[in-house]
């Protein structure tokens, strides 16, 4: 008797149940964390808004900067931020060169005046092509700036304070890098009433203000303020600099600086253009 074969007869599963994950299909969780990381790019992706409170960041920094120029000019006869007195000495010591190591130190405001000037430039250049005022952009400088600084102040603490040689001009190019980086911030954010540096136009604009003494003058009010932040600065830096030598004031400006740059994180945005997608 010829044997029969069972024949068994197996059903494919069915994988269109709901719950099911078909390949390349995200798990609930993953794809929360990828919104998540989404929306984290978008946000410091943002330009930032010139508002109230990025005028106060702008003044911690023009505070900082008065600090750290009442110490640079006595300790290395030069200014890291203000470039209108490096400039005139720059051009004493073509003429007359006597005056180097004497009334200042040629090496000290050549860097002061080049370094500040490549730092502008590199600053500008590169923001033009990532976006001047991008969230993620202007934290960055702002921290890079700090970094600098307090390597400043690390120098001064490990080999002393000294007017002129090798220290003296790693000094001066950290201090007059962060100082040219941090310019061009203001001109960004189109607040140039508050330079974060210069006051010689700040003055001149002041004076010649032909709403100067109309309540509601918002460019006269920020000048007024710019001119307080770094005249306060440079008083707390120049007791900060009698009281504990320059490098603690050099770690005062560092810390206030470090600050400004994360409030970046808090700064409004601007508000993104709506398009209208419906047919006419």
């Amino acid at each position: 008797m010829a044997e029969t074969e069972d024949k068994v007869t197996t059903t494919p599963l069915d994988t269109s149940r709901e719950g099911s994950l078909y390949a390349g299909q995200q798990t609930p969780q993953a794809a929360k964390a990828s919104e998540k990381n989404h929306d984290l790019v978008d946000y410091f992706s943002q330009d930032i808004r010139t508002t109230l409170f990025v005028e106060l960041q702008l003044l911690l920094i023009t505070f900082c900067t008065g600090i750290q120029d009442a110490t640079t000019f006595p300790d290395y006869h030069c200014f890291a931020s203000n470039q209108t007195g490096n400039t005139i000495f720059l051009c004493l010591a073509l003429i007359i060169p006597q005056f180097n190591g004497d009334m200042f130190y040629t090496a000290n405001i050549g860097t002061g005046l080049g370094v500040f000037l490549v730092a502008g430039w590199l600053t500008g250049q590169v923001g033009h092509i990532v976006g001047p005022r991008k969230r993620w952009w202007l934290i960055l400088c702002n921290l890079i700036q700090t970094g600098l600084v307090f390597a400043a102040t690390g120098i001064q603490y490990r080999h002393g304070v000294h007017d002129h040689g090798w220290s003296a001009v790693v000094v001066v190019a950290l201090l007059a890098f962060a100082a040219g980086s941090q310019v061009v911030q203001s001109r960004s954010l189109a607040a140039t009433e508050i330079s974060t540096a210069m006051a010689t136009a700040a003055w001149v604009d002041l004076m010649i203000d032909q709403k100067l003494f109309v309540l509601d003058n918002r460019p006269r009010t920020r000048r007024v303020a710019f001119l307080l932040a770094l005249v306060v600065g440079g008083l707390v830096g120049a007791l900060i600099y009698r009281t504990a030598g320059s490098g603690a004031a050099l770690a005062v400006s560092g810390a206030g600086k470090g600050l400004a740059g994360l409030l970046y994180i808090f700064s409004g945005a601007e508000k993104k253009k709506k398009v209208n997608t419906s047919e006419v």
